[in-house]
C-alpha cells in the first residue's frame, strides 16, 4: 500500500496510551497493510500504530522464525502470561542506529483480535516474546530504552562486541 514516516524518539505520539479498536473499515485494513510496508521497508520485526502517529492499539509482528504463526496482526493485544527471563541486545524503529541490552520474559501468552475481530492466542519464546511485549509497549506509550541496562549503543559498536566475543 503506502510506507508511513516512523516517528522517533522525543516525539509526542510515542508517550500516549493508544486508543483501542472497535471496529474494522477500510482504513484500519489499510493502515495494517501500511504498518507492514514501513515495517518490512525498514527492515524491523515489529512495528506498532503509534509509531507512524496514529493512536490505536494495532501492532504487527514477523520475527521471520520459521516456528512463528506469521506474520501477525495485533488489535488490542493484551498479556496474559508471562515467564522466564531473557536479556540480549534491542533496538527500536523509532531509535534509528541504537540498541541496547534490555531483559525481558523469555515466554509470553497474549490474547488479540484478528483483522475480522476474531479473538487468537499466541505464545511465543525468545525473539518472539521479546517483539510482542516490545510492540504491546508501544501501544501503551512505553519505548524499549526505558529498560536499558547500560547505555545504548550503535549498530557498529554492537557489530564489535559480537565479533569480540566471537574471537573469544
Amino acid at each position: 500500500m503506502a510506507l508511513r514516516q516512523i516517528r522517533e524518539i522525543g516525539d509526542a505520539c510515542l508517550t500516549r496510551v493508544c486508543k483501542p479498536v472497535k471496529e474494522i473499515n477500510k482504513r484500519t485494513l489499510d493502515l495494517i497493510d501500511d504498518l507492514f510496508d514501513t515495517m518490512y521497508d525498514a527492515e524491523g520485526v515489529g512495528l506498532a500504530a503509534p509509531q507512524v502517529g496514529i493512536l490505536r492499539r494495532i501492532a504487527v509482528v514477523d520475527t521471520g522464525e520459521d516456528n512463528q504463526e506469521s506474520p501477525l496482526v495485533l488489535i488490542n493485544p493484551e498479556i496474559l502470561e508471562v515467564s522466564g527471563e531473557q536479556t540480549d541486545y534491542e533496538g527500536c524503529l523509532s531509535v534509528p542506529g541504537k540498541v541496547g541490552r534490555v531483559t525481558r520474559p523469555n515466554y509470553a501468552k497474549v490474547k488479540a483480535y484478528d483483522t475480522e475481530m476474531n479473538e487468537y492466542i499466541v505464545e511465543g519464546e525468545g525473539l518472539l516474546a521479546r517483539a510482542l511485549l516490545h510492540e504491546i509497549e508501544h501501544l501503551d506509550g512505553h519505548m524499549y530504552v526505558e529498560k536499558v541496562n547500560g547505555p545504548l549503543i550503535t549498530n557498529e559498536e554492537l557489530a564489535e562486541i559480537l565479533r569480540e566475543q566471537e574471537e573469544e
